[in-house]
């Protein structure tokens, strides 16, 4: 099944995002934005046991799904980036916490070309293709439309060898 997927290995190393997005229902939304917000969340995110970005929001934006995942309630978030501050590695990135919501609605249904997403990303960090799940290479599916690349952190990468 062909997915959108995102680099966020090239991603994260742009310092400024020049993707453009052609989502139907206003024009002036940047999907990318939520994109990465959604993929960094499920791959990056440390998912924190007491997550200091969950106390610091005082708008209770944010909260531990079922699943134990961190997620945002956009509805909710004032983008006043304390999250961005609490967070101790620096994962929750101050450039995708807009105020305004953003979405992403994956060009379904677009039935010729690309997605201006993908036509736009100058480092080619975005495409549409056929892609499999692969731990071994770092290929994450993210829901039934994405796909992520990117070294997803495991609470057993940092923990050291247990004593005999």
């Amino acid at each position: 099944m062909r997915r959108l997927f995102i680099d966020l290995d090239i991603c994260n190393k742009c310092k400024e995002c020049a993707v453009a997005c052609d989502y139907f229902y206003h024009p002036q939304n940047n999907g990318i934005t939520s994109l990465r917000e959604y993929a960094t969340f499920a791959t990056i995110c440390r998912h924190c046991e007491e997550a200091p970005c969950v106390d610091s929001c005082y708008h209770n934006a944010l909260e531990r799904d079922d699943d134990g995942h961190i997620k945002r309630h956009k509805m909710l978030c004032t983008s006043c980036k304390s999250c961005s501050v609490a967070c101790p590695f620096g994962i929750i990135f101050q450039d995708f916490i807009p105020y305004l919501d953003s979405a992403c609605d994956y060009c379904v249904g677009l039935s010729t070309g690309l997605p201006k997403c993908v036509s736009s990303c100058p480092e080619k960090a975005v495409e549409v293709k056929d892609v499999e799940e692969s731990l071994e290479k770092d290929i994450y599916f993210v829901g039934e439309h994405l796909a992520v690349h990117s070294r997803k952190w495991s609470r057993e990468d940092i923990q050291p060898p247990r004593k005999k």
